[in-house]
């Protein structure tokens, strides 16, 4: 009998895959036998993965694509769906912070660009891809959100509220599609060690406070997230749907 989290035959599109969580989360879904399509603006870190996970069962897919415009999102599903088959697992992961400061300081160009980023392009992502889940009465997304869509994130208005938006699209998404086989979940990262995090990271004062009063007192690594999406986009959680899952050290139960 194969596993529950054997991926033979399905399809998946992981956008931001070329490094950090969604490289990893793309990884375990190739080694678990998906076809991935990875997605990004930088096509050789897309290039460099796909290289790297040719160890696995599944096929990668480099596929360019900037999740701001949307007429890229339409090329870039209509190119996997072309050659690999139907998107079976949504990955919602690319993102942007282009704005950290003040809420006062906030500018109209600020909101637009990381409204357009971190939410629009799952609206747009979502609405392309779920109608053919429906049709098949299978379907997996999976939502990268972040423990400041939880709590708000000093100096971070704009990373905190676009977060925050993509929890509760999550949960609207999995009252709506549910009947219809498609479950929706969100993973809501800590201090995960990234490029996208640096900043935070190389920060003594918020080290110091993760490396003595964090329960788990160290940063987390990407392979740790990479395996609760694997977990989420297969059978595996096939009775959880709308729920947002926190993987941080322990820094949100204090």
């Amino acid at each position: 009998m194969p596993s529950r989290s054997d991926l033979t035959g399905k399809v998946a599109l992981v956008t931001g895959g070329g490094r950090g969580i969604g490289k990893a989360i793309a990884e375990r879904l190739v080694e678990a036998g998906a076809n991935v399509a990875i997605a990004s603006r930088k096509m050789e870190n897309l290039e460099t993965a796909a290289e790297e996970f040719k160890k696995y069962p599944g096929r990668t897919l480099p596929v360019a694509c900037h999740v701001g415009k949307n007429e890229q999102i339409e090329a870039a599903v209509a190119k996997v769906e072309a050659e690999l088959g139907v998107i079976d697992i949504l990955v919602n992961n690319s993102a942007t912070n282009v704005f950290q400061g003040s809420a006062l300081d906030v500018t109209d160009a600020a909101v637009m660009k990381m409204v357009e980023i971190n939410c629009l392009s799952a609206i747009r992502t979502v609405r392309i891809t779920v109608p053919k889940m429906i049709e098949k009465g299978w379907g997996r997304v999976i939502n990268i959100s972040s423990i400041a869509g939880l709590r708000p994130q000093t100096d971070g208005l704009m990373y905190s509220f676009t977060k925050s938006a993509l929890i509760m699209m999550t949960r609207s998404w999995a009252h709506e599609f549910g009947p219809k086989g498609v479950n929706v979940n969100a993973i809501a990262p800590g201090l995960i060690k990234t490029d996208f995090s640096s900043a935070l990271w190389q920060d003594e004062g918020i080290m110091d406070r993760v490396n003595n009063q964090q329960p788990i007192r160290r940063i987390g690594t990407v392979d740790e997230v990479g395996g609760l999406g694997l977990f989420l986009g297969s059978d595996e959680s096939s009775y959880i749907t709308g729920q947002t899952f926190v993987v941080d050290g322990g820094a949100t139960a204090r």
